[in-house]
């Protein structure tokens, strides 16, 4: 199989970088939203807010944030509200910049040269 162009592979990997799905774990507070989020699995603001440190209020923008990048997604039941991860989402986009990403590796970045040990 034909190696895509440099220019090609550059372009498909800017093509997949998501600035509001990296933006989503980035914030060491939203990454424990996300950590209380996989260890819960689906739950509503309150559970997920009881173990950690920060306000309903905050805990909220973070999983608002985490919506708006397709990572979590929301169910809305009578008055309750309940959070969950998108794993497929999550995975389709990591897939997806790794494979784009494959390509141009060889070409501009392949790494610093390491030393083989004996």
């Amino acid at each position: 199989m034909k190696q895509p162009s440099r220019t090609a592979a550059a372009n498909a990997c800017l093509a997949v970088l998501d600035a509001d799905f990296f933006k989503a774990f980035c914030e060491p507070a939203r990454l424990e939203v996300v950590r209380q989020m996989i260890k819960l699995g689906r739950a509503d603001i309150g559970e997920i807010a009881d173990g950690l440190p920060q306000d309903r209020s905050v805990v909220s923008r973070h999983l608002q944030v985490l919506e708006q990048a397709g990572v979590a997604v929301s169910t809305k039941e009578g008055r309750r509200v309940f959070y969950e991860l998108d794993g497929p989402v999550i995975m389709n986009k990591l897939a997806g910049m790794t494979d784009a990403f494959a390509p141009l590796v060889a070409t501009c970045c392949p790494g610093p040269k390491r030393k083989v040990r004996s």
